[in-house]
């Protein structure tokens, strides 16, 4: 008897210690697919592919209206560092498949536009900066997840600037 105890007290101890999950999820908002994994005990890498709506980044757009649409292809990486589990877990929120607040580093690609009221210096382009966010779980399911940080964009012209905020909002389901 007692040689299965210590296990099991090692194997409960690690899946209490291991706040992050690994999570798919169907994104409604910007239609696509994500997966996410973890990496530590408070770290997740995202990988997402879809199909979304975005603006233009002034040095990589021209156009005379003001409104800016495209629509195009989108490759989403964000690796997450999760810092409020605990205090979630003892005010009894959920923090089931990942849901607490975050600070990420994020890549975002895009690709030749399906629609799209501008022209491009470039079919691809692409950002990458810090963001701070929010994701959480409601009801059986549903997912949301906020966060926004500055970011550097650039094409594959050498083209490029630096963009103060970009924020990103999906609601989504877990599966």
């Amino acid at each position: 008897m007692k040689k299965f105890i210590i296990p099991i007290l090692l194997l409960s101890s690690f899946i209490i210690s291991a706040q992050t999950q690994k999570v798919f999820r169907v994104n409604i908002l910007n239609p696509g697919a994500e997966i996410e994994l973890p990496t530590s005990d408070n770290a997740t890498f995202s990988a997402g592919l879809g199909i979304g709506y975005g603006g233009g980044y002034p040095d990589l757009t021209f156009n005379d209206s003001g409104f800016i649409y495209i629509i195009s292809p989108f490759l989403d990486l964000q690796h997450k560092w999760f810092y409020n589990f605990e205090k979630r877990s003892g005010r009894n929120k959920t923090t089931e498949n990942n849901s607490a607040n975050f600070f990420s580093l994020r890549l975002v690609s895009r690709g030749p536009s399906i629609a799209e009221n501008v022209g491009r210096t470039s079919d691809f382009d692409f950002a990458i900066g810090p963001t701070w966010g929010i994701q959480r779980k409601f009801s059986k399911n549903l997912h949301l997840l906020f966060d926004v940080g500055p970011q550097y964009y650039f094409d594959t012209e050498g083209n490029g600037n630096i963009w103060p905020i970009m924020v990103q909002i999906n609601i989504g389901f877990d599966l």
